[in-house]
């Protein structure tokens, strides 16, 4: 009876030994599994095209789409099409200032000082500027343009579109830091540049839409555009000296006049790719000529975090706008103005 006692014991400590293995096998297992998806998840990511994550990620979330391209463009800076990005532009540092100063009592020249501090080296020497009266061409060049270096400005007035455009080439200043080929560092303090027109016969380089459609927009046909766009570019190789070739582009800076009409009732900046920025500041003191009537102001940004700023002030009492946020492109700031002796509340 004792020794049947000790065998039975026996099996059961010997079960419970196995079925205690087996737990911890499985356990192992579990752990095994999950520690190898927690290290090869950021790893697969890493070895794929940032275009194929994006697509993956769009049409699992939001379901498949001709649509999500704007998305993966905007959010990437860029294609995605070459490895670790490198076709991608990507500002970790931006800062706008725009001066408002009044020509006469229907115009005033805008004057933009943009910087941008680059996430990535840009490895292209060419920087466009796309100048369009369109408010089409204005909401669609920043996804269609695949060059990584350019800016976009619109005037509103077409009657103003061209001498607007031919008084803003001269105001041009470009300076940049740059690695050059033996990776030296050097900095290129703002200087004017040699601004070159491009035949629109050649729109369809610089701009996707006139090569396909893109997303609902269908293919456009450059002719239909003569007079409402002009594109142009520069070598930014030529800002520096003969002994040093530009390798990549670490900071660039652009600084530009333009022509507005002054009842135009507002001025806006648009990140033409994604950047992180830290302040935007407008000046518009030089605004009101003597004797003319006065203005009041109202920065409204729409970003994020889109809250305006405040109620509507005095030129001299406009004050920075901290935004220390990212801005993909169709985000922005606007400065908008009423006459001083409009009483009328909101917007």
């Amino acid at each position: 009876m004792a020794l049947s006692a000790l065998l039975a014991a026996f099996l059961a400590i010997s079960v419970a030994a196995a079925l205690l293995v087996v737990a911890y096998r499985r356990f192992l297992r579990r752990r095994l599994a999950d520690e190898l998806l927690r290290l090869s998840g950021p790893s697969i990511v890493r070895a794929l095209l940032p275009q194929q994550v994006m697509t993956t990620f769009l049409s699992e979330i939001y379901g498949y789409s001709e649509a999500n391209r704007d998305v993966i463009a905007g959010v990437l800076g860029g294609e995605g099409v070459e490895p670790h990005g490198a076709d991608l532009t990507i500002s970790t540092h931006t800062t706008v200032n725009y001066e408002l100063r009044a020509v006469d009592d229907q115009t005033y020249e805008l004057i933009s000082t943009v910087k941008y501090s680059f996430k990535e080296n840009v490895a292209d020497r060419r920087f466009v500027i796309f100048a369009t009266c369109d408010p089409l061409l204005r909401n669609s060049i920043t996804l269609a343009c695949r060059l990584p270096l350019f800016e976009s400005w619109f005037v509103p007035d077409r009657l103003l579109f061209e001498p607007s455009v031919d008084a803003m080439l001269p105001s041009v200043n470009i300076g940049i830091r740059y690695t050059d080929l033996d990776g030296g560092h050097h900095d290129v303090a703002p200087g004017k540049v040699e601004l070159t027109e491009v035949s629109y016969r050649h729109w369809p380089e610089f701009l996707t839409f006139f090569r396909g459609p893109m997303g609902s927009m269908p293919r456009q046909n450059p002719v239909q555009y003569i007079g409402t766009l002009r594109i142009f570019e520069c070598d930014l190789g030529e800002l520096t000296d003969v002994d040093h070739i530009v390798g990549s582009v670490e900071n660039l800076s652009l600084q530009s006049t333009t022509l507005q009409r002054v009842d135009d009732g507002s001025c806006f900046w648009q990140a033409p790719y994604p950047c992180y920025v830290e302040r935007i500041s407008f000046d518009a003191v030089a605004l009101t000529l003597n004797g003319s009537a006065s203005w009041l102001f109202r920065v409204v940004p729409f970003t994020f975090r889109s809250t305006a700023t405040g109620g509507w002030t005095q030129a001299d009492q406009l004050s920075d706008l901290v935004v220390r946020s990212w801005l993909l492109p169709g985000h922005g700031v606007a400065l908008l103005w009423k006459p001083s002796n409009d009483y009328t509340s909101g917007m």
